[in-house]
């Protein structure tokens, strides 16, 4: 099959360049309106063939699939003509502008039998599937919580707050590790220069006795990727920015002693060791595009399909709700 790219501004040219390495595609056709774009995609890949606009790709009886990397306001429409045109479809994070939009995304996907995918390339890092194997092997045990903070220096986005922007990915690998849907978020953050929020906190809510805290901001000095991640056995830190030991265990928690006296249990901290096990390296883009393809051979869903891409977007409408809201809790619906 041929894959189409349609947009190529950050994301789309590493979405071309690994579709051109994924075994089971033949070719690469890429769609933008700007043909300085096309031109320097062409200087770069001299292998790819590019059109100029959407309706050009889709006339193509030889294009399969198409990943849509554009921004988020227009990642329904295109989709929505992808869909209808026949392609299978692979969507940019954050999937939708609302979850009503994922909604006929998902529907139309369906009643067409065509594959629909969202890129949470993170689900693919080597680091966030050693930390789900430890996760459903029982070395975490139960999960209490998940922490996460992801901040730098720019890069202001001018259709979205900081949330929308970063936040998705942290989302989705939530989603991922922890077997309950959240069913409410509190959200607060500031805006200093465009009108959007460029700092925020956010905590999302589960039925059970868990929950999750995200911290996300455009304007910090540093650059953190970091993740915590709290269990009954053991507790585990995803470091992004650490060049090698990326994911380490710690045999580190809390145990609850009963006794007889007057105070009925006696809270006591376990301190163990920490290892750091081994991270498979190969590119999570690269695993991604493969799960598409495979997917979109064997007539299955995909592990990031439209239902994940949904969640996430369910959450970052609550959060958006609870801003305007001054804090308060916002139930997710739907």
């Amino acid at each position: 099959m041929k894959a189409g790219v349609i947009g190529l501004g950050y994301w789309g040219p590493n979405l071309v360049r690994n579709f051109l390495s994924t075994p089971g595609i033949d070719g690469v056709v890429v769609c933008d309106k700007d043909e300085s774009q096309l031109a320097k995609i062409r200087q770069k890949f001299p292998m790819v063939e590019t059109v100029g606009d959407l309706e050009g790709l889709l006339k193509r009886d030889d294009v399969t699939a198409c990943a849509v990397a554009t921004p988020i306001s227009t990642h329904h429409p295109i989709g929505m003509k992808v869909l209808q045109a026949g392609r299978h479809l692979l969507l940019e994070k954050p999937m939708a502008a609302s979850t009503a939009e994922c909604d006929e995304l998902i529907n139309t996907a369906e009643q067409k039998n065509l594959r629909l995918m969202v890129d949470h390339t993170f689900i693919y890092n080597g680091a966030v599937r050693k930390v789900k194997e430890l996760v459903d092997d029982g070395t975490v045990g139960d999960i209490l919580y998940f922490d996460s903070v992801r901040v730098n220096l720019g890069l202001f986005q001018h259709d979205s707050n900081v949330i929308w922007d970063l936040a998705p990915h942290d989302i989705s690998i939530m989603d991922h590790l922890m077997d309950e849907r959240p069913v409410a978020v509190s959200a607060t953050g500031m805006s200093h220069f465009n009108g959007f929020e460029d700092m925020a906190y956010m905590t999302v809510h589960f039925a059970g006795n868990k929950m999750a805290h995200f911290h996300v901001n455009w304007i910090s000095p540093v650059k953190i990727r970091q993740i915590l991640l709290g269990g009954t056995k053991h507790m585990v830190v995803y470091d992004d920015m650490e060049p090698s030991e990326k994911v380490k265990v710690y045999d580190k928690g809390v145990e609850i002693h009963e006794r007889e006296e007057v105070y009925k249990a006696l809270v006591q901290y376990r301190t163990g060791d920490m290892h750091s096990p081994k991270i498979d390296q190969s590119e999570a883009l690269s695993r991604m595009t493969g799960e598409f393809v495979s997917a979109i051979n064997e007539g299955r869903a995909p592990l990031t399909d439209g239902i994940s891409g949904r969640t996430v977007v369910s959450v970052l409408e609550a959060a958006d709700r609870s801003l305007r809201a001054g804090g308060s809790r916002v139930e997710i619906t739907g």
